[in-house]
């Protein structure tokens, strides 16, 4: 009976050598171990990595950045994130404040707007909805936000949005010294931009801003119902102020384009605060580890 011939190259060798690994192939083409005919990896890996041990991205999105999955590149590009936004809202209030200022046809359209509106509505929800943006309810909100993030030991983030409330009023104040727009029932002057609306933006966004990061630990479910809570309640206190006739609904808006400029800046001075904060917990965490 004859016997297969070796090769040449391992004819005279009697060792049994180790099999060579082979690069260049990620799978191998045997079925798994249940015979389900689904290929394994030859070193032992899933084929596939678990969404739940997946790295996110910056923006929270499973992946890798960039292009993050699921979103073109394009939009992944800085200019969406932050400076086209910035000058949509900065382009918004201009306009606005030109027309306020000057008594142009969106003034006058404005008006008669606010005519039509102005006492619509249940007065006791309107009037709930419009003591949303004052500084009784709306500031306690973000002292919360600030209090548990300084419970977490962070320091530079709660310190940021409190700056960013500090400065609502130093923005607004000599908008409304300088257009001098009275009010749609009364005569006083000083109604634009609405103060309320200001002060319920950038508290109950920089709330959300703040506490984002920690609902994103807690899970999934939670990870975005802040944000859209705090633009509810935004909208909410604009839509009680026009139908309980305290502000031109051109009021509302120059405010809402003035903070969204603010919410902007704030939200990125908090990535650069947090990232800061990261550090300095790592550095503590560090020091108290002991050394072998």
């Amino acid at each position: 009976m004859r016997e297969t011939p070796r090769s040449q190259g391992t004819a005279g060798d009697t060792r049994a050598g180790h099999p060579q690994r082979r690069f260049g192939r990620a799978f191998a083409h045997t079925t798994g171990a249940s015979g389900s005919g689904t290929p394994h990896r030859s070193d032992g890996r899933p084929p596939q990595t678990p969404r739940g041990v997946r790295h996110t991205g910056p923006y929270g999105r499973p992946g890798t950045t960039p292009p993050v999955p699921g979103r073109p590149a394009f939009f992944s590009h800085p200019l969406w994130g932050f400076w086209i936004p910035f000058a949509l809202c900065a382009a918004v209030f201009a306009l606005v404040t030109w027309q306020v200022s000057a008594g142009g046809p969106l003034r006058s359209a404005d008006e008669r707007l606010s005519h039509a509106l102005a006492g619509q509505g249940p007065r006791p929800l309107t009037e709930l909805l419009a003591d949303l943006g004052s500084m009784l309810v709306a500031v306690p909100v973000l002292a919360v936000a600030i209090g548990y993030t300084l419970w977490r030991g962070q320091r530079a983030r709660p310190l940021m949005a409190a700056l960013a409330m500090a400065a609502v009023p130093l923005l607004v104040v000599p908008l409304k010294i300088w257009i001098d727009r009275p009010g749609p029932l009364t005569d006083a002057t000083g109604y634009y931009p609405s103060g309320h609306t200001a002060t319920a933006m950038v508290a109950y966004g920089g709330a959300a801003l703040l506490l984002a990061p920690h609902a994103r630990q807690v899970g999934r479910t939670r990870r975005n119902r802040a944000m859209p809570a705090a633009v509810l309640l935004t909208l909410a206190t604009g839509i009680g102020l026009i139908l309980r006739g305290y502000h031109w609904p051109l009021d509302v808006l120059g405010s809402l384009a003035l903070c969204g400029m603010q919410l902007l800046a704030l939200e990125r001075a908090l990535r650069a605060a947090g990232s800061r904060d990261l550090s300095r917990s790592t550095r503590r965490s560090c020091a108290k580890t002991p050394t072998g």
